[in-house]
């Protein structure tokens, strides 16, 4: 029988930032965001420093470590600069993701399997460091195999194309792109990985996801932090984590500790 873990939740309060940034200042605040997140309930946050500081900045995320009690994941670009400020903060997790400037968010995961020995190379000081470093990866056998054979302990899959196809009614490739994060995350598992899931992630597209019993944390983001405009963050994020609760004890048929 497949066992089931209470599932972790971690709140992305990249785009307090961005709302921030539209006008400059100091308000809304991200480490205020990511301190109202724990008390939600959050089990952690995750933070982008991108290379040209359209959301986070470098001091959010000195102030966001300060404000929080519970795991930072800093998410980042394979770059030496990032390398630099992540072994200075040795925060709980970094996860690498893919970066291009003209995108407006991270769009597929990080080409492990063209790039072993640079991403192998990378990664090993960060682990060394005592961080968790997990992998933003399309759900790709490739992708996966690779990721196992660099020594990452973590893969996150992509769940964007599932939740576009989705959201644009397209059922049966939604239903397909389902299909293949399940096998894709038992595939993970096999391989001795531990498995988390993010993007694009609502309300509607989460039970699925969360359902999975390989599944063991999902990132989400900017979903929440737009729901809290219309009910505020403390409510969006406790509605998520029912969501999340419910269906993975409908999975369990239990209720999970």
């Amino acid at each position: 029988m497949q066992s089931f873990s209470k599932l972790r939740l971690g709140i992305n309060i990249d785009h307090v930032a961005t709302v921030r940034n539209a006008r400059g200042g100091t308000t809304p605040d991200p480490a205020r965001a990511a301190k109202l997140a724990q008390a939600a309930g959050a089990d952690g946050i995750t933070a982008h420093l991108r290379e040209d500081r359209r959301h986070i900045t470098d001091s959010d995320i000195d102030a966001i470590l300060e404000a929080i009690d519970i795991p930072l994941n800093f998410e980042m670009a394979a770059t030496e600069e990032m390398q630099k400020i992540a072994l200075r903060h040795t925060p709980h997790a970094v996860c690498i993701v893919p970066e291009k400037r003209e995108e407006r968010t991270t769009e597929g995961g990080l080409e492990v399997a063209r790039e072993e020995n640079r991403i192998a190379h990378f990664i090993a000081p960060l682990r060394e460091a005592g961080c968790r470093v997990s992998i933003f990866i399309a759900a790709e056998q490739r992708q996966i195999e690779a990721a196992a054979r660099i020594g990452a302990p973590v893969v996150e899959l992509h769940t964007g194309a599932y939740c576009d196809a989705h959201a644009e009614g397209r059922l049966k490739d939604r239903d397909a792109e389902l299909v293949k994060l399940r096998n894709m995350a038992t595939l993970a598992q096999e391989l001795g990985l531990e498995v988390h899931a993010g993007h694009g992630l609502t309300y509607d597209t989460v039970h699925p996801i969360a359902a999975l019993p390989e599944v063991v944390e999902l990132n989400i983001g900017h979903f929440l932090i737009g729901e809290a405009i219309f009910s505020g963050l403390d409510s969006a994020i406790r509605r998520m984590r029912v969501l999340m609760d419910e269906a993975r004890n409908d999975a369990s048929g239990i209720i999970v500790a």
